[in-house]
């Protein structure tokens, strides 16, 4: 069953000198489905953000559609939670407030908000810390705090916009792990953007490569969830082809040397 359909979307912004606007995506359709774990990879400025925008409801494509369970994508909605780059959190709320703050909206009752962000605090590993401020905790801990926000609120999308990539290999590679093992226990839909091709071959079920700008999709790869290890014959086949369309696109040049090293 497909939750997301984008058919024939395209996206330009104005260039801020009054010039001819520009282009990000170029009719693009694709579709993501139910509970499918979608990552999407390419150049800088090829559309990824641009495309999770759409999907997220903050941004309207300029031709094409974007519809989600069958109903065109105008607003943002509670059923598509967003975990952005930023952590986003208020440094004068302690994590607790933090996470019950997305709830807000949704329930009324104080005691329910409390237990719910005990709860995914408690899935993230962070129950020792409800006190603490924001700035009193590690990177990847605060990406924690904002991911529990986002997974209380109780989507049935998750939209991820690279959400480690501020972290160190290490924290990264951590958190990425554990990512999966709560798509694995709570199956949702996830449609995750990585500029990480190793990242991508960990958590996806399925990646789309966009071309360089204007974004189009370029190809597309399915991966076998139980067969994730990137030292098997598969696997390295996989990620070789992966870097050598990556190649194709002009910009990415500098992407494909630095993951080959």
């Amino acid at each position: 069953m497909n939750v997301v359909s984008l058919d024939n979307v395209s996206m330009a912004f104005p260039d801020r000198k009054g010039k001819e606007a520009k282009v990000v995506l170029r009719d693009v359709t694709m579709n993501i489905e139910e509970n499918e774990f979608l990552c999407l990879i390419g150049p800088s400025g090829c559309g990824k953000t641009t495309i999770l925008n759409i999907v997220a409801g903050f941004e309207r494509p300029v031709s094409g559609k974007a519809t989600y369970k069958g109903e065109e994508i105008k607003t943002p909605s509670h059923q598509r939670g967003v975990v952005f780059q930023e952590y986003s959190l208020l440094p004068w709320m302690n994590v607790l407030r933090n996470v019950e703050f997305g709830l807000e909206g949704k329930e009324k009752d104080a005691k329910v908000r409390e237990e719910t962000a005990k709860k995914y605090l408690s899935m993230v590993g962070l129950s020792d810390f409800e006190d603490h401020r924001p700035n009193l905790l590690s990177g990847g801990m605060k990406q924690r705090v904002a991911i529990a926000r986002t997974l209380a609120m109780d989507p049935e999308m998750l939209l991820m916009d690279e959400p480690f990539s501020a972290l160190d290999e290490q924290t990264r590679s951590k958190l990425d792990k554990e990512i999966l093992e709560l798509w694995k226990r709570n199956k949702r839909t996830v449609l995750f953007i990585t500029h990480n091709v190793d990242e991508a071959l960990l958590l996806a079920t399925r990646i789309i490569m966009l071309s360089s700008p204007p974004g189009r999709i370029i190809k597309e790869w399915r991966i076998d969830e139980e067969n994730r290890d990137p030292a098997s014959e598969n696997m390295m086949r996989l990620k070789k082809d992966i870097l050598n369309t990556l190649h194709l696109c002009p910009c990415a040049v500098t992407s494909v040397i630095r993951e080959i090293k």
